[in-house]
């Protein structure tokens, strides 16, 4: 049996990618154990999956000034010996990781031991922690063609993301029954990401009567950002978070908005969905979704609205201009080849764990 050994946190999306290539790495009879933060949100999420995971002391990578900027870096080094020890305990065959600040000591270490690499980049421009890890990997998968020439070339693959089986597996019927919708109007469903977008949210809500004249709605708004005073309105079904429905709720969704944080816009091109981005803005971020949402646009992914653009009359025109442009998108989706990465990552690590 050989093992191999995951990595990535701090939000969702340095976790789900690896999440998604469970079943694949069981099917092939991998052991697995996943290295994370000692204190770190991804370890609730990989243990409610099942798999057996091991803590190390990680240190922040840093932009701007702060007092553990001086701390830090004495953590990550701990995270270097930590991670080193169980490597030599656990002898994986390879790593695979996804990025985020734990990743760091855990590439150097098993460089060190000579256990062989393969890293994914979800963004269009590389991470921090990519980028210092890129030395230790023997490939780089990422999502986007523009991030290849980002790369070092002997190593970069484009695989696009590890998307959840489960995700691919709804029923529009069920999902449609669930939230009382008779499927007589499309349904448009918005979404923020994990945490909900304030801004998103105001906006939708501000058009939601002139929405709801045409579209039955799925509100996915973020812990804490329900609306009590909408709960009731016929066609709009509002929700802090969604687990296990989302797959039905996905299926049930004819066109959507969304942030354009890479995991979540890779899912929606795995699904062919076709969707309005509304980009986090520079200010707000390093830049990435920017990025991101452009190269969908640019692909024909996706229509873009930045966030400083968006009033209520323009949401309403673009959101009625992308249903009925709808076709368009999904036959470039259907055109694109990289709708899972789950199978081009598989393959890259049976072949340096040989």
């Amino acid at each position: 049996m050989k093992k191999i050994i995951l990595t990535g946190g701090g939000t969702a999306g340095h976790v789900t990618p690896n999440l998604a290539l469970l079943p694949k790495l069981k099917e092939k009879n991998y052991d697995v154990l996943y290295l994370g933060s000692i204190a770190g949100m991804e370890a609730g999420m990989v243990k409610r999956a099942g798999i057996p995971y091991r803590g190390i002391a990680t240190g922040k990578l840093r932009r701007y000034f702060d007092l553990k900027n001086f701390t830090d870096p004495f953590r990550v080094i701990k995270g270097f010996f930590d991670a080193g020890r169980i490597i030599r305990e656990y002898r994986p065959d390879v790593v695979f990781s996804k990025g985020g600040f734990v990743a760091v000591p855990v590439t150097a270490a098993a460089w060190i031991n000579r256990v062989p690499v393969i890293a994914h980049e979800s963004d269009m421009t590389p991470g921090l922690a990519n980028r210092i890890a890129a030395p230790f990997a023997k490939k780089i998968c990422c999502n986007f063609p523009e991030t290849m020439a980002l790369l070092p070339k002997k190593k970069a693959v484009l695989s696009g993301s590890p998307i959840r089986a489960e995700i691919l597996q709804g029923s529009r019927e069920e999902g449609l029954k669930k939230l009382g919708f008779d499927g007589v109007k499309p349904v448009l469903l918005v979404i923020g990401g994990s945490l909900g977008a304030q801004h998103i949210n105001t906006a939708v809500r501000g058009v939601l009567e002139t929405l709801l004249g045409e579209f039955d709605l799925i509100h996915i708004c973020g812990k804490g950002n329900l609306d009590q005073t909408k709960k009731d309105i016929p066609g709009y079904r509002q929700f802090e978070f969604v687990a296990e429905d989302l797959k039905d709720y996905f299926a049930a969704a004819d066109i959507f908005i969304s942030r354009a944080g890479a995991n979540a816009i890779c899912e929606l091109l795995a699904l062919k969905k076709p969707n309005l981005l509304i980009p986090l803005s520079a200010s707000a971020s390093r830049g990435d979704q920017l990025l991101n949402a452009a190269s969908f646009e640019k692909q024909g992914f996706s229509m873009v609205l930045q966030e400083e653009d968006m009033t209520g009359e323009r949401l309403v025109s673009d959101v009625r201009k992308l249903w009925e442009t709808r076709e368009q998108y999904v036959h470039a989706m259907e055109k694109s080849g990289l709708s899972d990465g789950v199978s081009i990552i598989i393959h890259e690590i049976e072949t340096v764990a040989k």
